[in-house]
């Protein structure tokens, strides 16, 4: 490891006399009890008048120690002293409420502000997450973080920010070595045996967002965090945010990992597939990401020969200049890959979003306009579930099941081992799961739940997200996802089938499963909110011309799973229609599921999607 001093150059540019306001300055260093006896954040109070906002900023940009965005807050703040009343409604949206810490940790657009990421916001984050370690560390134990980033805007100075307040906390803070994919983060969290992971990414959002995941070893396997660990975590923030400012944070001496971590991720995700038997003409794109180093020397470890690349797309990019969003389920950001694919001719298209946690593929396909087909990622799950449980089958022993290192391994689990999704994911796993005699699981939506099912073997959400190595990375891992489905194509077409023909034999073996999704975004979050109270309070009796069986409310808690904030209608017939708002962008997601096992392939894909159409026609009604 390689020792970093604390950084010298980031006090805060001082504040003119008429912007400086008293702040707070009894800091308490660490919690030296268990965070859940820190106290918690105080109730929601009414909105802060003008004053009260002007207060607030004024006193944030005393302590922000970045100049970019102490320049857009005095800005405002000459806007809102001249009594602008879009400045004023501006500092209000940055400062009445404050960006919410949870299990998906923190996300948000790039800004100042209590409601943005910054280097103010995310500073007391890592000192929060500091004082929660340290809260809970066994007596003389040292806990240790390993601290990621992404190619988006202030990831890296978000990370060394990190990695020097959580040293000076008392944690010991490493960082990797240079920008990473996320599943990098998550394999070193069990590699370097770390209390905890931070990873500096937002993932698919766009690019004006940034934001802030965490992890936890130890019992969690390197999992994300869940409840109540998320509101400890955010006590501990509330606390630090209250009563200390950033310059007042002590700066430690933080690692830099050497690049043994990377090559062990590297080895380690390309022993799970054995040789090529046959190379498959391929195209990839990053998406302005930062997946392709990785997944080069994964490929080149594993014998693949390389994909042909979307050069406007391969080197990481924080404008994502060629896509809207960065996020292979958007409509046309796989343009450029088709283009490519269709210059070489390529069997297959695989896209990572832009940390490379997510995997799209898309197949050939003569009745699109690009020649190509983005295969949902339930169509993915259920092809790579398969190919898990027939591996599974293989398996001499359930060690390949990972259940040596879970806590909650039942003796009733099967001994292939399970197979798990989301809730909100394709019926189609579970399929899978009974035709093996392997163990099922369905989990609320997130890796942070999936991958804690007990003798997990594969698991995966609809949103292009797949754990295929449970062994190493703990979290959705759109490398190792990659290099499994390239796998799988190899041996199909040394069979002389293509993905496409799997597909048709899976719905030949259990059944035809369609699904599809209605996403909404909105630009005020209570849309969402009165859109799901609607439901409950007048729950429809149809869904278009197909009647309701009945609906299961799950925001408190159902048949073992939290409590969530979503609606499960079950149709005459056997259909389900699942409703939530998303829990990482302002959406209203509706998932819509059909199957059939009767008749021709044909015949199922036809009554499938016969009722699919119905059912979204319904629903675009009821959430109109």
């Amino acid at each position: 490891m390689i020792a970093h001093p604390a950084s010298v150059s980031d006090e805060p540019i001082p504040v003119t006399a008429e912007m400086d306001a008293t702040v707070a300055t009894d800091f308490v260093p660490t919690a030296l009890a268990h965070p859940a006896r820190a106290g918690s954040p105080a109730a929601p109070e009414p909105a802060p008048d003008d004053a009260t906002t002007i207060a607030a900023a004024t006193a944030w940009l005393a302590q922000d120690p970045d100049p970019e965005t102490q320049a857009e807050l005095r800005a405002l703040l000459r806007g809102a002293q001249s009594a602008d009343e879009t400045a004023i409604t501006e500092l209000h949206a940055r400062f009445d409420e404050r960006l919410a810490f949870g299990t998906a940790g923190l996300r948000g657009a790039i800004g100042s502000g209590s409601n943005r990421m910054n280097r103010v916001l995310v500073s007391q984050a890592a000192a929060g997450l500091a004082a929660f370690l340290i809260g809970t560390a066994l007596p003389g134990h040292t806990p240790s973080v390993v601290i990621g980033y992404d190619g988006r805007k202030n990831s890296q100075v978000f990370a060394t920010d990190s990695a020097a307040i959580m040293a000076g906390a008392g944690v010991r803070a490493i960082l990797l070595p240079r920008l990473l994919p996320t599943p990098v983060l998550a394999f070193a969290v069990r590699h370097l045996d770390a209390n905890a992971g931070v990873m500096v990414t937002a993932s698919h959002n766009p690019a004006a967002d940034n934001g802030y995941k965490v992890y936890l070893g130890g019992a969690n396997n390197g999992s994300q965090i869940v409840s109540p660990d998320d509101a400890f975590i955010a006590a501990e923030i509330h606390r630090i945010a209250t009563h200390a400012t950033i310059p007042e944070l002590p700066r430690g001496v933080y690692e830099t990992a050497e690049e043994t971590v990377v090559q062990a991720y590297i080895a380690e995700t390309a022993a799970t597939v054995g040789p090529p038997r046959a190379q498959v003409n391929a195209v990839y794109t990053a998406m302005h990401g930062v997946g392709w180093d990785t997944t080069r020397r994964v490929l080149e470890a594993a014998g693949y020969n390389l994909p042909t690349l979307v050069d406007a797309q391969i080197a990481p990019d924080p404008t994502f200049p060629t896509v809207v969003f960065p996020n292979p389920e958007e409509p046309g950001a796989l343009d450029l890959a088709y283009a490519t694919a269709r210059e070489i001719n390529a069997e297959l298209v695989i896209a990572n979003d832009p940390d490379a946690d997510r995997l799209a593929i898309a197949i050939p396909d003569a009745d699109s306009a690009s020649g190509y087909r983005r295969l949902t990622g339930n169509e993915v799950g259920a092809i790579l579930g398969w190919r898990a449980a027939e591996r599974a089958e293989l398996a001499p022993l359930t060690a390949d099941a990972d259940t040596h290192d879970d806590a909650d391994t039942s003796a009733t689990a099967p001994r292939n081992g399970t197979l798990a999704c989301s809730i909100v994911s394709s019926p189609a796993l579970k399929a899978v799961a009974d035709a093996y005699g392997m163990r099922f699981e369905e989990t609320l939506t997130g890796f942070k739940w999936v991958s804690r099912a007990p003798g997990l073997v594969f698991g995966y959400e609809e949103a292009l997200g797949y754990l295929v190595n449970p062994t190493t990375v703990r979290d959705k891992d759109g490398i190792s996802a990659a290099l499994a489905l390239l796998s799988l194509a190899s041996d199909l077409k040394n069979e002389g089938f293509t993905l496409a023909d799997h597909l048709h034999h899976f719905s030949g073996r259990f059944g035809h499963f369609s699904s599809s999704q209605i996403s909404v975004r909105v630009t005020d979050l209570s849309e969402i909110s009165r859109v799901m109270d609607r439901l409950r309070s007048n729950p429809p009796a149809f869904v278009g011309r197909i009647r309701v069986d009945h609906i299961d409310d799950l925001a408190g808690g159902f048949v073992g799973l939290p409590p969530s904030d979503v609606l499960r209608i079950r149709l005459v017939g056997g259909a389900r229609v699942m409703v939530r708002p998303s829990g990482t962008e302002p959406k209203l997601k509706v998932y819509l599921d059909t199957s059939s096992v009767v008749g021709t392939v044909v015949e199922r894909q036809v009554a499938a999607n016969a009722v699919l159409a119905e059912l979204e026609r319904g629903m675009r009604e009821l959430i109109a």
